[in-house]
């Protein structure tokens, strides 16, 4: 099935995603989350293209979305433009719809000069009419490499004529933020769903990459949270957990159009949230 179809139903459709084993003969250690993902009856699972946005990857989640699709869910397979060129896409496109995976999520990935596709746009409109289900990301507040994040939203107007048929959104800690993100996608033409991406906090060091990466803000509740609990690593995470379960409930509450767990492989945490929500 295409994930713009399960956006028609107007429910908030509730998904989870996963990466791939750093290595090929790793799969298997991943597929019991696989089959106990797919078990809770997410609308989809996305699988990443490769730690840090690289290609190099690109087997693995064709072959880890495949999976996917045999546990009964549905695959979002991620694919990232720079770096890669028409016989690359070509192949990973091929290996796609070998392993009947309809939907892609497309993504900038890591800067690379002088390459066919600079942005995410670019791969975008190339693959809109090779008959997959395409979506793309969207920066709550701005991607980390753009200064004035009213740009971004020029740029997700830009992804969505290029072909784009739904969003999936950064991560981020306040809710405000991303109210206000689609306030001004609206206003901007955006009429494609927008998903909100969810990451549970679950260790101080995962934090300080999340800011350093994805340039996310962190709300006076979350460094209550990290005052309050410091190294206590369970007691973090469980905190962690009940935070980002609070944020799907609000956002669920008020209209999101879907709500995107970033599972970090860890499947109790989607458990505790999809039970909840």
């Amino acid at each position: 099935m295409y994930i713009a179809e399960l956006f028609k139903r107007g429910k908030c459709v509730i998904s989870c995603e996963i990466f791939p084993p750093k290595k090929s003969d790793g799969i298997t250690g991943v597929l019991q989350t696989v089959k106990t993902l797919a078990g809770l009856n997410p609308g989809f699972i996305s699988v990443t293209y490769g730690a840090g946005g690289s290609g190099a990857l690109g087997d693995i989640t064709a072959d880890l979305a495949g999976e996917v699709s045999k546990a009964g869910a549905i695959p979002l397979a991620h694919i990232t433009a720079q770096a890669a060129d028409d016989s690359d896409i070509s192949v990973t496109t091929g290996k796609f719809k070998a392993r009947d995976i309809k939907n892609i999520l497309v993504l900038r990935g890591d800067e690379v000069k002088n390459g066919k596709y600079q942005y995410a746009k670019d791969l975008l409109n190339d693959l809109k009419d090779k008959g997959f289900c395409l979506g793309a990301a969207a920066y709550p507040e701005g991607h980390i490499s753009v200064e004035d994040p009213y740009r971004c939203i020029n740029h997700l107007r830009q992804k969505q004529d290029a072909g784009a048929e739904f969003f999936i959104t950064q991560l981020f800690f306040s809710n405000d933020i991303f109210y206000r993100f689609r306030d001004r996608a609206g206003s901007a033409g955006i009429t494609v769903p927008i998903s909100a991406g969810i990451m549970p906090i679950l260790s101080k060091a995962q934090i300080a990459r999340m800011i350093f990466m994805c340039g996310a803000s962190l709300p006076a509740p979350i460094i209550k949270l990290i005052n309050r609990y410091g190294e206590e690593g369970d007691s973090l995470a469980k905190a962690g957990v009940d935070y980002a379960l609070c944020q799907m409930q609000d956002l669920k509450s008020n209209g999101a159009a879907g709500i995107h767990i970033y599972t970090m492989n860890k499947p109790r945490i989607a458990e505790h949230c999809m039970a909840k929500l």
